[in-house]
């Protein structure tokens, strides 16, 4: 894997040559959160020592999440008081009642204003209630409220997949006020789990301007994910643009971006160094993750195979250094082209009489008899992640005669239209009446008709009913088995978690709590897995794999003791949204035209994400199983142009242990500071 991000000099060094604001990149979003938390907590302090009102602008959202929750913990454990804190939030969606799920009143309610002494009247949130008529002048006034403030000392920002900041769309002028104004269909997309579809996501919204923001004496912007990276390259690298507001910060005297490793990925000091001058510069050195990230870089940028390589092309492509260190393009490509070649294996859970497969070595015969046959564990987010991600390793695992168990992380409820649970409720009150089963039928037929009713005068984004929460589940948690059975898996090596953390009946998640772990850990204790697979799909829009992950290393972290975690290894698959890059691949296990097709199969049984998804991701509008063949066509295909054998597909994999794990995988703390109220 990646270096530790702890450890790694590129989060001590920026790029200023390229990076054209400053740019703090912490080992995990964790860290960073609690980083900006102490930015405010000295700014509050120091106004308050001096008799003066700390004027905060405020940003809604998963990114700040964390900062607030920070910010709590410091008010409850170290004294920390807002009783001089002015606060102004950048947005509010346009119309929407405060009370409203997705209403940003609520959310600052429900994560900082109801946990600190912050004065009721000191919280400015644009109101969502107005007269449409009445906007213009509300939004001058909101403007003149921030004037008669003082103006804001310290602006927190997110940043949207389109580089907007606040709700400032692409085309937004560096000047612009508060005011209404028309959302970009990316951002609708963007919004769209939180309001159960994308067509219940108000059209409008009230945000500050660019200009508004340009006006605060200080200015960070956070940025969270792997689906944030590009953007914030084209924001931090790139040049001013006016489809790019969040470019804009660059001429600020005082702004800087606040990043996670994730985040900032496409950045030059973290995706190419090499292009900077030599890398010594950074405290780095060519060790070999660096030297075959390097080389299968060149090798894609030139569209050559490695073998293909040549002197002129590294010394043409700013690697002059590798080639001084590691000595001429031919030792240099036949040691890396090893190096991915032994990342190739059919067998991925080993072989009876075999030596074990190791990561980066291969069948390594110095290790002695492997294990066989194994217990494997995979550990599914969602009740489709298993066949999606994986679902063709899970296969020959299973046809290898390996002892598999499917892990089902959560019960995926609130994925499942309305009308599939009709659809239901229609096939019982039927198939009741036509077999008369007596009392039980009735009953049933009670149960579904008040189901249907509140369907039928349901609101847009309403939380479902208790029953109607439970059947959702239950369709999902039947389409699992019906999966993982033709996969290969028994019906009795199906496990649903039901992890606490997601059962709120909204999009909206609890922090992870005790029993999240508890719960994970007593299933690893009974199964002594031989091996392990986890999402490790950081870009996951919606947070559940990442919370998910969380929760299984936190688990693993604690078991670490365990005799049967010496000899277990533990590989990290990617969902629906990204594919691990073949410098990233410890693993990749390739799949014949007749497995794609089995692949295929097992995600149809997931009917209720078939066709079309309630939370299909913004950044895809494929199904699953056409997202899941396209990624693992082109990993073989990007095999294939290194000049690796050619295959139809390959689905890849990356070893993980406790010991070396990325921050911001255990990133969990059960019983976080900030409970959401009606979470």
């Amino acid at each position: 894997m990646a270096p530790h991000a702890s450890t790694d000099p590129r989060f001590a060094h920026s790029a200023p040559e390229v990076e054209r604001v400053p740019t703090s990149v912490y080992p995990s979003s964790g860290q960073a959160s609690r980083a900006v938390a102490a930015e405010i907590s000295d700014l509050i302090r120091a106004k308050a020592a001096a008799g003066e009102q700390a004027v905060l602008g405020l940003a809604t959202g998963s990114t700040p999440q964390a900062v607030y929750e920070e910010l709590v913990r410091l008010h409850r454990d170290e004294g920390l008081s807002f009783a001089n804190v002015v606060t102004f939030n950048l947005d509010e969606y346009f119309p929407m009642e405060p009370g409203s799920l997705q209403s940003y009143v609520r959310f600052m309610n429900e994560y900082l204003f109801d946990h600190i002494d912050i004065p009721r009247r000191n919280i400015n949130i644009p109101d969502g209630t107005i007269e449409r008529d009445q906007v213009a002048s509300y939004c001058r006034a909101y403007e003149e409220s921030i004037e008669a403030a003082g103006g804001i000392d310290l602006q927190i920002l997110g940043i949207g997949r389109t580089g907007h900041i606040g709700f400032n769309e692409p085309g937004s002028s560096v000047d612009s006020p508060t005011r209404l104004i028309t959302l970009d269909k990316v951002t609708r997309m963007d919004a769209a789990s939180d309001f159960f579809g994308e067509w219940n996501v108000p059209r409008t919204a009230i945000t500050m301007g660019v200009g508004t923001i340009m006006s605060a004496r200080r200015v960070i912007l956070m940025a969270y994910g792997e689906h944030k990276a590009p953007i914030v390259r084209r924001a931090v690298e790139g040049e001013i643009n006016t489809h790019v507001s969040a470019s804009y910060l660059q001429n600020h005297p005082n702004a800087r971006f606040v990043l996670d490793p994730a985040a900032a990925a496409e950045l030059t000091r973290f995706k190419t160094p090499w292009l900077l001058g030599s890398i010594d510069r950074f405290g780095m050195a060519w060790d070999e993750p660096t030297i075959k990230r390097a080389v299968l870089w060149l090798a894609e940028s030139l569209e050559k195979p490695i073998l293909k390589l040549t002197d002129e092309d590294y010394n043409e492509h700013g690697l002059q250094d590798l080639v001084t260190h590691a000595g001429r393009a031919y030792e240099i490509n036949i040691r890396v082209f090893k190096s991915v070649q032994k990342t190739i294996t059919g067998w991925p859970g080993g072989k009876a009489g075999r030596p074990k497969f190791v990561p980066g070595k291969g069948v390594d015969a110095a290790n002695g008899e492997d294990v066989f046959p194994k217990r494997a564990i995979v550990f599914s987010p969602h009740p489709d992640d298993d066949v999606i991600s994986m679902g063709g390793t899970l296969i020959r695992l299973c046809d290898q005669g390996h002892d598999v168990h499917v892990a089902y992380q959560t019960s995926g409820n609130i994925a499942v239209f309305d009308d599939h649970v009709e659809m239901l409720a229609d096939f019982v009150q039927e198939i009741s009446r036509e077999l008369e089963f007596g009392d039980g039928a009735a009953k049933a037929q009670q149960v579904f008709k008040d189901v249907v009713d509140f369907i039928h005068t349901k609101q847009p984004a309403e939380v479902d009913i208790d029953e109607i929460q439970a059947i959702k589940g239950l369709i999902r948690r039947t389409e699992a088995r019906a999966g993982a059975k033709y996969s290969g898996v028994p019906a009795g090596n199906c496990h649903f978690l039901d992890l606490p953390f997601y059962e709120t009946g909204t999009v909206k998640k609890a922090p992870i709590g005790e029993r999240d772990i508890e719960i994970t850990m007593d299933l690893l204790q009974k199964v002594k897995p031989h091996m392990i697979f986890a999402a490790g799909d950081l870009s996951d829009p919606h947070g559940t794999h990442r919370t998910c992950l969380a929760v299984v290393t936190t688990a693993l972290h604690r078991l670490a003791a365990e005799a049967w975690m010496k000899d277990c290894d533990i590989w990290l698959y990617r969902g629906a949204w990204q594919e691990w890059a073949p410098h990233e691949i410890d693993m990749a296990v390739p799949l014949s035209p007749s497995e794609v097709e089995r692949k295929r199969m097992a995600i149809f049984k997931h009917q209720s994400q078939k066709d079309r998804a309630l939370f299909p991701g913004p950044y895809d509008t494929r199904e699953f199983w056409q997202r899941a063949e396209a990624r693992n066509a082109n990993t073989a295909k990007l095999y294939d142009a290194l000049g690796l054998p050619e295959y139809q597909a390959i689905e890849g994999f990356v070893h993980w242990t406790p010991s070396d794990a990325d921050q911001a995988m255990v990133e969990a703390k059960p019983a976080a500071a900030v409970k959401p109220v009606g979470a």
